[in-house]
């Protein structure tokens, strides 16, 4: 009895990792390609100086808040796909679709209207040093329009990730990176003929790849008649039920996200403030943790999407047994790519063109970020995945938004402006909200409160 159990145990075990290959590795794949983007782009700017390094890691900060308030809202309409999709609806999945890109091409006009008037005054909530701020206008204004353009590409990511269509994305990532890099190299540079624009260049770059990366996906989906792809109609046919329904899941999500974006931007306000060598150096930092932590996170996406999945078809045993499994796997994911950030951190940094004070202070916060990575992970994966993939978007809000406002940002500022500790102390000391967090979202995951069914009783 006993070898039986264990024989089908290990089967299942088996069969949870075919599917969070499946699932995660293109998402983690993806991710990994748009880190690599951005450091890229950091490289190519920091061959240029100290102060355009800088510029560009205090006006991506607003591109960094629009993003998380957009993967807010939109992971809180995957809640919704990802149960559809358990009991293969495909027309409310288009009707959910079709509602997040309303809703996100909004906020996405909202924003492209404000960073096209008003950069400067933005600008100076990240950084005091006037040379700084002139740079990062020109690369706020001429990246703006990727606000429209992510509006349409966030949502049917989302919503191809929902339905396992995981690979998509991941060539349209892929296609966009390539390109990103050539025009980058043509455009900053001056290379073959164009003109030397230097920050504006890689702005540009940027905005004609997110373009590009758009047109891939709106032709893979309705160019090539894929699962969710129909009539525009039928995107835009989501009744008041629907709507509501989704409106009072997302916007947890969505506050969540976009308060936990603009006080990590805090962080980089406070650091920034430091000095441009300082914030230089965790503009580097966090474009190398991206690249590890980002891919890690896939993990939590792939919980939200297959998790919630049993949840819409209504088995809650199989779903909480997934989900601690998959926690599990995740925690020694995050250890494993923690090592490796400090393991890879020095020679990613010795590509940067840092002054001796630069790249101490950089290899230490590296050290930081690869220690506590497991612990961020851990906490991601029960935001995004687990309490998300079960409508407990509330809980995971208020857990969140707690912590990094009343915990982390008091202590960057403090830690920074007031006691003046050295940058890397400063953002060991902002580590310890992860901690705090920890222990509220394991209470909460051990109760079970999230295991909801969000699509019960709504109309085909």
């Amino acid at each position: 009895m006993t070898a039986g159990k264990n024989l089908n145990e290990t089967i299942k075990n088996t069969e949870l990792l075919r599917m969070l290959g499946k699932v995660a590795l293109p998402i983690a794949l993806q991710s990994l390609i748009g880190s690599s983007l951005s450091l890229i782009d950091n490289l190519m700017v920091g061959s240029l100086g100290e102060v355009e390094l800088n510029a560009v890691g205090v006006s991506v900060q607003i591109f960094f808040i629009y993003w998380m308030l957009l993967y807010g809202f939109a992971g809180g309409a995957a809640t919704f796909i990802s149960q559809f999709f358990g009991v293969r609806d495909l027309k409310n999945i288009r009707r959910t679709t079709g509602f997040a890109i309303t809703v996100a091409f909004g906020i996405g006009l909202l924003f492209f209207t404000v960073t096209m008037i008003f950069p400067q005054y933005i600008l100076r909530i990240f950084t005091r040093f006037p040379e700084v701020i002139q740079v990062g206008v020109d690369y706020v204004r001429i990246g703006a329009p990727t606000f429209l353009m992510l509006a349409i590409t966030q949502p049917l990511t989302i919503a191809l990730r929902a339905t396992q269509q995981t690979r998509i994305p991941l060539y349209a990532s892929a296609s966009a990176l390539a390109i990103n890099t050539f025009l980058n190299y043509l455009l900053i540079f001056g290379k073959w003929g164009f003109p030397e624009l230097g920050v504006a260049g890689a702005a540009l770059a940027t905005c004609i790849a997110r373009f590009l990366e758009m047109s891939f996906l709106l032709i893979a989906i309705f160019g090539r008649k894929n699962l969710i792809s129909g009539r525009l109609s039928e995107f835009f046919s989501y009744n008041k039920d629907l709507a509501v329904r989704i409106v009072k899941n997302a916007l947890p999500t969505t506050i969540n996200e976009t308060l936990w974006g603009i006080g990590t931007s805090m962080y980089i306000a406070a650091f920034a403030r430091i000095g441009i060598t300082a914030g230089a150096a965790i503009q580097a930092c966090n474009t190398i943790n991206n690249m590890f932590s980002m891919a890690a996170f896939s993990i939590g996406d792939a919980v939200l999407i297959l998790v919630g999945q049993k949840l819409g078809e209504g088995n809650k045993s199989l779903a909480y047994d997934m989900s601690k499994k998959m926690t599990k796997i995740g925690v020694v994911v995050g250890a494993i790519l923690g090592i490796g950030i400090i393991i890879m951190g020095e020679p990613i940094l010795s590509l940067f063109s840092f002054s001796a004070e630069g790249a101490d202070y950089a290899g230490k916060i590296l050290i930081v970020y690869g220690a506590t990575l497991w612990l961020s992970l851990y906490n991601g994966i029960h935001i995004t995945g687990t309490l998300r993939c079960g409508g407990d978007t509330r809980y995971a809000m208020f857990t969140e938004t707690a912590t990094v406002w009343l915990i982390g940002v008091p202590l960057a500022f403090l830690t920074s402006l007031w006691l003046q500790w050295p940058i890397y102390f400063a953002v060991l000391a902002v580590k310890s909200e992860e901690a705090v967090k920890a222990v509220f979202l394991t209470r909460r995951y051990l109760s079970k409160k999230w295991l909801n069914n969000v699509i019960h009783g709504i109309d085909d």
